[in-house]
């Protein structure tokens, strides 16, 4: 038995008890920070060979460990830009290096450049919103990410295209009866454009409607003909087409009115359904964020406008991913490659809104390792002061 190897057995000891203790420290320390995932310390034992009866103790390696892939709890805020995952996934966000870093903490802030940050100052990441189709991603990369920018749409008008104006024409009224009705359409810069429309009887189930916008006819007159059960049968198809009319430098663009729900009854003259697209110019109040990552603008005239969708990422090991400062993690060798993806397909987890993710340290089971620690530290600092004794008996042999 090597004296000296007893020695450096027990500092192996000391130093893995006081890694453990950093990695205890580290959890504590971060128990109430946001997607915080808690590191553990690993033992394994080094064995060197034994020779001519005598043993050579070894010691003992550690190896650090992370417990990314476990789910933490949520608590619930009155913030809808505070964003947690249920399930699988990572947030993209981008540091001041210009780089792209994966992480769990979804504490995000409007900034006064309209971007979203979270409280170690990365910058949440994701694609322009598209309502025919879902923008294209490199899945196994960051490429084609931009800024989550809310400033982008702080003032917005939209110009009418489309609408549906459905009347009942009452039949027992007398050829030459005239009827009219408007509709609220918005041009190009948000202004308020009222279009009129005349119904006029001119036999059994004949009608013409004409469209006019301040005194200017802009479609008709166009015939309207009815069956004998008061159904629309013509025009087919059954739309109102009016012309472009520009205005002030702001175009009303052409319009498209859908009639087909109009009727020919014996009632009073009668508006069933009346509506047309666009809005005046107003101001965001507000965000929306759905489950699936679609971030919306909310306009103070109630109108919700997707913007962005927010992008998720995700590795065939999380629990091997590099932890660096911030509350982020980087791909490593172990990791497997980045695989991205959207909240709520392929596996990947549904966003929270107003919600936060809480870090997944057990305060109890910290302490009680801690304990343990300080135990086996103390314990192994004396098979040193043991060692050291039996070597000073040795040298005092000589005396």
């Amino acid at each position: 038995m090597s004296l000296y190897g007893t020695m450096r057995t027990g500092v192996s000891g000391m130093n893995a008890q006081a890694n453990r203790l950093s990695t205890v420290a580290d959890n504590i320390a971060n128990a109430n920070t946001t997607g915080y995932k808690k590191a553990s310390t690993q033992f394994s034992s080094l064995i060197l060979p034994s020779t001519g009866g005598a043993y050579n103790s070894g010691g003992v390696t550690t190896d650090v460990r992370y417990s990314i892939s476990a789910q933490g709890t949520f608590t619930y805020t009155t913030s809808s830009t505070d964003l947690a995952i249920n399930g699988k996934g990572f947030f993209i966000v981008q540091g001041s290096d210009g780089q792209e870093y994966m992480t769990r903490a979804g504490a995000f802030t409007p900034m006064d450049d309209g971007t979203l940050q979270n409280s170690a100052g990365f910058t949440l990441m994701g694609y322009e919103y598209s309502s025919t189709e879902d923008p294209t991603i490199v899945v196994n990369g960051f490429d084609g990410l931009g800024e989550i920018n809310l400033s982008s749409g702080e003032l917005n008008a939209k110009g009418s295209a489309e609408g549906a104006l459905d009347v009942n024409l009452p039949s027992n009224a007398d050829d030459g009866y005239e009827k009219k009705t408007s509709l609220k359409a918005y041009d190009s810069q948000g202004n308020s454009r009222l279009i009129e429309f005349n119904y006029t009887k001119v036999s059994d189930n004949n009608w013409t409607v004409e469209a006019t916008y301040d005194g200017t006819s802009i479609a008709g007159p166009i015939a309207m003909v009815f069956d004998s059960a008061g159904k629309l049968t013509s025009p087919s198809p059954a739309i109102i087409t009016t012309t472009p009319q520009t205005t002030g430098g702001a175009e009303l663009a052409e319009l498209e009115i859908s009639i087909g729900g109009s009727t020919q009854l014996a009632s009073d003259f009668d508006v069933s359904n009346g509506k047309i697209d666009g809005n005046a110019a107003s101001k965001v109040t507000g965000y929306e964020i759905s489950d699936d990552g679609v971030l919306s603008l909310k306009y103070s005239n109630g109108e919700l406008t997707p913007k962005y969708r927010i992008a998720m990422a995700s590795v065939q090991s999380p629990d091997n991913l590099k932890p660096l400062p911030g509350n982020v993690y980087s791909q490593s060798n172990e990791s497997g490659v980045v695989v991205m993806g959207y909240a709520g397909t392929n596996g990947y987890g549904s966003i929270i809104s107003g919600a936060l993710e809480d870090s997944n340290v057990d305060i109890a089971e910290e302490l009680t390792s801690m304990i343990e620690s300080q135990r086996n530290y103390t314990a192994n600092s004396k098979v040193f002061q043991t060692g050291s004794e039996l070597m000073e008996t040795l040298v005092n042999l000589k005396r």
